[in-house]
């Protein structure tokens, strides 16, 4: 089989299949697994660490601490739900230690707005830059919760076991931060947009952590 120049999200195969293909010792494959939950891993860390290189390099360290332990995964939670526990454990094993976490001026100014006019991009840009505000200001507690849930849009059963907390726990911090963020005009935004990961940084992670793979 002749392998792709670069894996995309795209490619047939279950993450299950992909794991599979890795631990038989085709590593190259793990690419596949990082392009896939990029986002996901991107939106849970950076609402922890409220740091945009901090955020990479946490990426990075829980990619690596995945794929040296794949063959732990036991399917009993879906790889997603996995991948960023491990994510939002280092993230938060990070925050104690006191690394980086202060926010990252204009963090979120790089927007999607082709074919946008430009009164339209700047309204995309102050309405996603009044959003990130308000949820970056939000408790940690709360903050997490809402990105996972509302924005990643994980199921409260995933959430509670990404965090390790219970279901009504889940619940209720997610209300809370709902009426918190209400005083921001959340409803007349699209939390969807919010924490844009883009195709350079997805690229920079990936080769980062495959570069440390391969040494």
């Amino acid at each position: 089989m002749t392998l792709p120049a670069k894996w995309t999200a795209q490619e047939p195969w279950t993450d299950e299949q992909v794991i599979a293909r890795v631990l038989s010792g085709d590593a190259p494959v793990f690419e596949l697994l990082m392009r896939r939950h990029n986002e996901r891993v991107y939106r849970a860390v950076r609402s922890i660490l409220k740091d945009e290189a901090e955020a990479e390099d946490t990426m990075q360290a829980a990619y690596l601490h995945a794929f040296a332990h794949l063959g732990e995964f036991e399917a009993r939670a879906t790889f997603a739900t996995w991948l960023t526990r491990i994510a939002v454990h280092e993230a938060l094993a990070r925050k104690k230690r006191g690394l980086r976490t202060a926010p990252d001026e204009g963090a979120f100014d790089l927007l999607e707005t082709r074919g946008r006019g430009p009164e339209e991009e700047t309204s995309d840009r102050e309405r996603r830059a009044i959003l990130t505000r308000a949820i970056d200001a939000l408790p940690e507690h709360f903050r997490i919760v809402f990105i996972l849930r509302q924005v990643q849009e994980l199921s409260i059963e995933e959430t509670s076991r990404v965090l390790g907390l219970r279901e009504e726990t889940v619940k209720t911090r997610l209300h809370r931060a709902r009426a918190l963020l209400r005083r921001t005009l959340l409803e007349q935004l699209e939390p969807q947009g919010v924490l844009p990961f883009h195709a350079p940084r997805c690229d920079r992670v990936v080769a980062g952590v495959l570069r440390r793979i391969a040494a």
